[in-house]
Formats: C-alpha cells, structure tokens, sequence
C-alpha cells in the first residue's frame, strides 16, 4: 500500500467513525483529498503529508485556471483544512498548511428560487391519469413541502412516512429529523402509495418509497431527468434543478414569517449561517418587488 493510499484510508476512517459524515461529504472529501494528492505527487513529488502552504496555495490557482468554480475551490479548502487538522490530532504533522492558504473573498452567488406561482405551474404538470404521473407529482409535492435534499427523498422508505399526522422522517448519515407536510403533498403521497406504488414494485418487501418503472429504488439521475422534463413541458425559462425546490421551499417559509432557525432544523444545516443565506435572497426579492411594484419607485 502506498503512502497516498494509507493516508486515504486513515481518512476515512477518521470522517466516518469519528465526524459521522453523510455519504455525501464523505464522497466529495475524498475525491478532493484524492485528487489533490495525484496533483501533488506529479507536480512536487511528495506525498499528502509533506505539502506546504505553497503547494496548496498553487493547487487553488490550478482548479480556478482549469474553470473550477469557487464553492469548488472553497469546499477544497475545507477538506485539506480538515485532512491536515486530523493528521496534527494524530501527531503526524505540527503546523496546519491548509490553514495558512487565504482563500481570494469572492461574493457568493444567491440560489436561484422559483415565484410561488412558478412553483404552482411547475407542480402542475405531471398527468394524473397515468400512474408515472401520479408518483412523479408525490415526489416534487414531496420536495417543495419538506425542502429536503434530492439524495433524502430518493432514500427514503415506506417507513419513513406517517400519513395520519402528516410527517416524514428524514435521514442523512446519523443524523435524523422530523418534518411536517402540507397537506396538498399529504394527499398525493397517499394516491401514490395506495393506488400506484403496489403495482410499481418489483418485490413485495421492497423499502424504497419511490421506485422507478422497473420497481427498484428511484435514482438520482432518474429523478434529474424527471425534474428537467416538466421544466420544458411547464414552459419555465429559469435553470431548475431539484435543489431549485429546496431553495425555494427555504426562501417561500422565510418570506412568510417563518423562524429562521426552525428552517435551519427542517433543511437539516449544522450552521446558521448557510441557512442566513435566505434572508439576502427574500431581500433581493422584496426589493425587486418594490421596484416593479411602487408608483414613485
């Protein structure tokens, strides 16, 4: 086993024993760390543990020239700030090298939300005369009610689900949470389940809540594809993707009073502060509001 392969392995072992990460993170850490760890050794010759703010540095400079963007670069920082932490706790290393790298300050882009009727001609669209129809409008009724993450609603089981109080139970690594429905999503979750999933499946036994057509578990790319159908066939000019639901879902409960932290538990963040990133997107939405709207504007 090499030097890049043990440290790769000690890694993760570290964020999934340790750090409870999601699949998720656990994903993108270690394709970062793996990735840069390729670059260092063609570039500079040395291992993972050997790098300097300088490597690391030139490494930054290299993503951004190959067209990385930054949340690509920033979520870089944030795994070699991690790795080279995890190697001082093993006392393998004394100085961190990622901490030393500033990262250039660029202005962070608002996530893109649909208007609430945006929102009502997009649910609209799948045909509820047809049993695809009628599971593909749980799923989206499903996303905008919840706001939870494409990767959650695709892992969910039938178990997860209590249609009597109208909730879901949610799961990403270890970590659970409760959240409520409205109950439009109620409804069509109920005809899905009842009239449309016991003909889907492939087995009986089957968990997963929502299956695609050959009756096993529904994909994330099925479900892009899905999303992306009814985007075209609803006319909408803007970019929606499944996380357009879930920022519109967050931005829609803050436009409407709702708590900024109690939006925070439902979304599932460990941080305030990306959930804060939802007051600046409703301002810049009232403020166009206002423009459009005010006869001295």
């Amino acid at each position: 086993m090499t030097e890049l392969e043990k440290s790769l392995r000690d890694f993760e072992a570290y964020l999934k024993k340790e750090k409870n990460a999601s699949s998720n993170t656990l994903s993108s850490y270690m394709r970062d760390l793996r990735q840069f760890g390729e670059w260092l050794l063609k570039t500079a010759e040395l291992d993972l543990p050997r790098a300097t703010d300088g490597e690391i540095a030139a490494y930054y400079r290299y993503l951004r020239t190959a067209g990385k963007s930054q949340a690509t670069v920033t979520r870089c920082s944030a795994t070699l700030r991690c790795y080279y932490a995890h190697l001082i706790d093993k006392r393998k290393l004394r100085e961190n090298p990622a901490r030393l790298v500033e990262l250039d300050r660029q202005k962070r882009k608002l996530p893109q939300i649909l208007s609430s009727s945006e929102v009502e001609l997009f649910l609209e669209q799948p045909d509820l005369k047809e049993a695809k129809g009628i599971r593909d409008k749980a799923m989206l009724e499903l996303l905008y009610a919840t706001g939870i993450r494409v990767s959650e609603l695709i892992g969910l089981d039938v178990g997860d689900v209590n249609l009597t109080v109208g909730f879901i139970r949610c799961r990403s690594g270890e970590k659970e949470r409760v959240i409520p429905m409205y109950k439009v999503a109620v409804k069509a979750l109920k005809d899905y389940m009842d009239s449309v999933r016991p003909a889907m499946v492939e087995e009986a036994d089957e968990p997963a809540l929502f299956v695609n057509v050959g009756g096993s578990r529904m994909s994330r790319q099925g479900f892009w594809k899905i999303v992306k159908s009814y985007q075209k066939k609803a006319g909408i000019d803007k970019e929606i993707t499944p996380h357009t639901l879930r920022h519109s879902f967050a931005a829609h409960l803050l436009e409407n009073g709702a708590d900024l932290k109690d939006i925070q538990e439902m979304l599932g963040h460990a941080d305030l502060s990306t959930t804060q990133i939802y007051a600046k997107v409703v301002q810049n939405h009232l403020a166009e509001v206002y423009q459009k709207a005010h006869p001295r504007a």
